[in-house]
């Protein structure tokens, strides 16, 4: 997915802003980051449940993978943007925003 294409997507979602996180870009529902994207490695990084976690790792382990340290055990998962479908990475982005948000904005997403 072109990152153009990506950040569109994430700004699609109700009251999602788009700010600087170190040297990545942030997306975030009331402060709270749902994505992150990092331009120069072409990855984006979502927070999920564990159970999606599992699935979408066991789904493609050499494009999609736990964040390190305590970030991966929070959920936190490392997507190749380069290499995976559209469809899959609009999927775990919706689940990232329907994580973070308050069930308030989140409901219309869920599936």
């Amino acid at each position: 997915m072109d990152s153009s294409i990506f950040i569109a997507h994430c700004l699609s979602f109700d009251e999602a802003l788009e700010q600087p996180h170190f040297e990545k870009t942030s997306f975030r529902v009331k402060k709270k980051i749902f994505a992150t994207l990092d331009l120069q490695k072409k990855q984006a990084t979502f927070k999920l449940s564990a159970i999606d976690q599992s699935v979408f790792c066991d789904y493609d382990p050499n494009n999609i993978w736990p964040a390190t340290g305590a970030w991966g055990k929070q959920g936190w998962t490392i997507f190749d943007l380069a290499e995976l479908t559209d469809e899959m990475i609009i999927d775990a982005l919706t689940l990232s925003y329907s994580n973070v948000a308050p069930k308030k904005l989140s409901e219309k997403y869920k599936r």
